[in-house]
């Protein structure tokens, strides 16, 4: 089955108008280290919500002025809904090295939390709830592509996102961090 999915998946690469060259996809897998131990394709600031060893995948698709992301983990806290969403900035050896949540359009106010920029036809939320092994997945597609260099990983948060006035967005602390480059 996941061999039929893959082949179909290429198959039904998207052809770009002004080039024809096809939107090649974006794969990121790994495991999760201790942030601060040098450099890491995923890092956790929370080893019990997010444990070292724990397995991350996250997959863009672009399309034709669309984008779809895609989140799996593994080995996660079990039973638990956290937040997620695209970020501005790598992963550093601190939480807050990810930056702000990358906006479509930004929100001159910052940080952002009025609804009408902090929503998920603005941003890429990709709020999830992990079963009892600790496994998840989510996605979201947006009617927008990134721009170049300014989206670069998925943070995982506390719980899941807020979307109410003057907390709209938010998702608590940030418990780990996936650097990915978007395209």
């Amino acid at each position: 089955m996941a061999v039929l999915v893959s082949v179909l998946a290429a198959a039904m690469a998207v052809v770009s108008p002004m080039t024809g060259a096809a939107d090649p996809e974006v794969f990121v897998g790994g495991q999760f280290r201790a942030a601060g131990g040098g450099a890491h394709q995923a890092v956790t600031f929370d080893a019990k919500a997010i444990p070292s060893g724990s397995r991350v995948t996250v997959v863009e698709s672009p399309g034709a002025g669309t984008t779809r992301v895609e989140l799996r983990l593994d080995g996660v806290q079990p039973n638990r809904t956290f937040g997620a969403h695209v970020h501005t900035q790598p992963c550093g050896s601190t939480p807050e090295a990810s930056g702000p949540h990358y906006q479509n359009v930004k929100d001159p106010q910052q940080p952002s939390t009025d609804p009408a920029y902090a929503n998920p036809l603005n941003e890429v939320w990709l709020d999830f709830t992990t079963d009892a092994r600790g496994g998840a997945h989510s996605s979201a597609t947006v009617a927008w592509r990134f721009r170049p260099g300014e989206a670069r990983s998925v943070v995982i948060h506390d719980h899941a996102t807020d979307t109410t006035p003057g907390h709209a967005g938010t998702a608590g602390a940030r418990l780990a961090c996936v650097n990915v480059p978007f395209s």
